[in-house]
Formats: C-alpha cells, sequence, structure tokens
C-alpha cells in the first residue's frame, strides 16, 4: 500500500486507476491499452475502503484514492445516455480515452458491448463510497446501474442466469445465456433496499430466488452456472472459481439474514471451488481462475485464502485456517522488498494486470485479518 501511494497521477487520476497494464515503475505496457475499469476500480473502491477502516481511519489518502476511482468510474467509464443499458458502467475499454467512446469494448468485449455483471460490481462499490463520506453522485450512480440492471432482468433458469454475460447496450442482443457472477447485482439491490429504495424488492426477490433454486444446487453438479466472468474470455462453458468465492463470501458475511442454509451452501461452493479449481505449487495448494486458466493469479488465490479463512473462522477448522493461510502467504511472496507486486508469482518482473496485482488483491487480506486477528502480528 505504501507502494501505491507513490504512484504518479495522469489526467487527475492515480495511473493504476485509468491503466490495467503496468510495469514495475508504473510505466504503461505499450501494447496493452485495453482496460476492465468495473472490476479493476469497484473491486479497488472496496480494497480501499476496508483497508482504511482496517488502520483505524487514520490516512486520508487511503480514502481519496478510493474517491479517484469512483470519479473515474462515473466521469469516463459509462455508456451513453441512449439505448438499452444507458449511462451504466462499461466493463471494458481504452486507457487513452476520457471519456471511453463508444465503442470502446475491449478484450473479448465486441465494441458496443457491456457485461451486466460487471455494472453490479460497480454499482455496489459507488454506494458504499457514497456511504463512506463520498458525494451523493456515487450513490445516484449506483441507483442508475440497479434500475437499468432491474429493467433488463429475466427470471433466469437451469441453463440461463438472470442476465446474459455480454450484451449490446444499444440494442441488448444478448451474447453467452450464463453470466456467473451474479453475487455483486443481489450486494447492489441489498444496499439500495438498505437506503429504502422499495423498488428493488422484487428483482430482489427473483434474484435470490434464482441463486437459491438453480444456481447453488448447480455447484455440487458440473457447475455450469458459473461459467464466465473474466473479461478476457469468451468461452460460454468457460467455469471461474471467482463467482462460486464471492458467493460464498456474501453467505459467511450475512449467514441467516441472507440464506438459513448457508454453512451448507457456503461448503458447497467452496469444496466446488476445491475440487475444480486448485492445484499444488511448492506443496502448497493455491487455486487457479478458470477452466481456460490455470494458474494462480493474484486476485484469485488471494480471494481463495480469504475466503477459505472466514469459511474456516465459521466452521471452526484449524485444518482449513491452515490452508488458507498458506494461499495467502504464496501470493504475499510476489511482493518484492521495495513493495511491488507481480501479478502472478511466476512473472518474470514487477506489474502486470492491476487487480490481479493490487485492486482484487487488498480486500481478500482485509476480510483473513478480520477473521484471524493475530495473523497480523509481527513474526
Amino acid at each position: 500500500m505504501k507502494f501505491y501511494q507513490q504512484c504518479p497521477a495522469d489526467h487527475g487520476y492515480p495511473r493504476f486507476v485509468l491503466a490495467t497494464f503496468l510495469d514495475g515503475g508504473w510505466t504503461p505496457i505499450p501494447d496493452r491499452t485495453d482496460t476492465i475499469p468495473a472490476t479493476q476500480n469497484g473491486m479497488g473502491i472496496l480494497s480501499y475502503l476496508k483497508f482504511h477502516e482496517l488502520r483505524g481511519k487514520q490516512d486520508p489518502w487511503f480514502l481519496q484514492a478510493a474517491r479517484s476511482m469512483g470519479e473515474y468510474l462515473v466521469k469516463e467509464s459509462l455508456t451513453p445516455k441512449t439505448g438499452q443499458y444507458p449511462t451504466f458502467t462499461r466493463s471494458t475499454g481504452k486507457r487513452d480515452q476520457f471519456p471511453l467512446h463508444a465503442d470502446c469494448g475491449s478484450q473479448a468485449d465486441r465494441p458496443y458491448e457491456i457485461e451486466p455483471d460487471k455494472g453490479g460490481i460497480a454499482g455496489y462499490a459507488l454506494v458504499l463510497l457514497f456511504e463512506a463520506g463520498g458525494e451523493r453522485k456515487y450513490l445516484e450512480q449506483g441507483l442508475q446501474n440497479a434500475r437499468v440492471l432491474a429493467a433488463n432482468q429475466k427470471d433466469g433458469d437451469a441453463s440461463h442466469s438472470p442476465w446474459p454475460f455480454r450484451t449490446d447496450y444499444r440494442n441488448g442482443e444478448d451474447r453467452g445465456p450464463v453470466s456467473g457472477n451474479m453475487t455483486y447485482i443481489l450486494r447492489l439491490y441489498d444496499v439500495l433496499l438498505a437506503h429504502g429504495y422499495e423498488e428493488f424488492s422484487a428483482p430482489r426477490h427473483s434474484l435470490w430466488k434464482w441463486i437459491r433454486r438453480f444456481q447453488i444446487p448447480d455447484a455440487a453438479a458440473d457447475g455450469g452456472l458459473f461459467a464466465q466472468f473474466f473479461e478476457d474470455h469468451d468461452t460460454p462453458t468457460n467455469r471461474t472459481a471467482w463467482a462460486p468465492l464471492n458467493l460464498a463470501r456474501y453467505l459467511l458475511e450475512k449467514r441467516e439474514l441472507l440464506d438459513p442454509e448457508w454453512r451448507a451452501d457456503s461448503g458447497t461452493l467452496i469444496e466446488f471451488v476445491r475440487r475444480n479449481f486448485t492445484h499444488a505449487e511448492f506443496g502448497i495448494t493455491v487455486c487457479h481462475e478458470q477452466d481456460e486458466d490455470r494458474q494462480a493469479w493474484g486476485g484469485i488465490n488471494a480471494t481463495y485464502g480469504a475466503v477459505l479463512a472466514l469459511y474456516a473462522k465459521a466452521t471452526g477448522s484449524s485444518t482449513l485456517a491452515s490452508e488458507a493461510r498458506q494461499a495467502l502467504d504464496f501470493t504475499l511472496y510476489s511482493i518484492d522488498d521495495q513493495g511491488r507486486p507481480r501479478d502472478l508469482f511466476k512473472s518474470p518482473v514487477p506489474g502486470g494486470w492491476q487487480e490481479d496485482a493490487h485492486t482484487d488483491v487488498i480486500h481478500n487480506y482485509v476480510d483473513a485479518l478480520r477473521a484471524f486477528p493475530d495473523w497480523g502480528a509481527a513474526r
């Protein structure tokens, strides 16, 4: 975190806010102009808010960094005001566009496509930023994302999630019947309901009904309803570890308030990940991202360690707690003595994907430290 406090600014934002690919000296990687604004900055806001709270809210820089990510999301990364998904947070873009152009889709997104679930991530993070003392515009953008999502929501079934993975924001032409990450849309609905926006009661009920009836049980089978999350892949059957782990995290946070069967359901989700997405490196059990990428990137392996720690705490398992800590320690070895992280332990140099090096990593360590405070004690 001290290293990231040194990040230079471009266009009024810390460079890691607007660029997804940076080397260890903050220089953008020339041939990677593509970006993932919603995931990178949405999860980054969550990381910085959690870290700010962990440190007793003593250093205002961390809150300011979260606001910088929020500013980028509301000012630079929205679709046009017309179409099926108007003024909605973009899933992908280009680092040299301020704001992002109408046809800025990159990675596996087509030029005019967005990923609805990423609007859930960004919207939820923006509402939390508002709650932390941010401006009302963050709440308003969270509301906009939620209203657009609710307007396009379907019931879902055994082979379709309530939203597709990708859609053309202009006309709603869908691509990919399953979007595995429904958790952050549920979180967005829940936090807005807590603010009194009852309009999301019915959409929230319908979404949770699908998750509870179809998605969670599917983790005990082939897990096909957890396909597709990552922006650079578009195989419709490509299952990921990210989606079931983040659903398990929410069950473990809310417990009976969300799901009376939270213990069994979170166990089903975690066992699905352990069965399909873990492997050993240097004698340590680590987690890889998806069927199509079997590498323990920083974001997913830290997510695995954190969620396993929460589950171990809830169930009183010292064995799982030990495995969780080992996975988290593994990713810490990706940080050099200057504080420069690598996105992947095997990467030869610091830097790379910023969400795997940083923004989708920090919040996981905060969750683990809250579950096991003694893990933060000096050794």
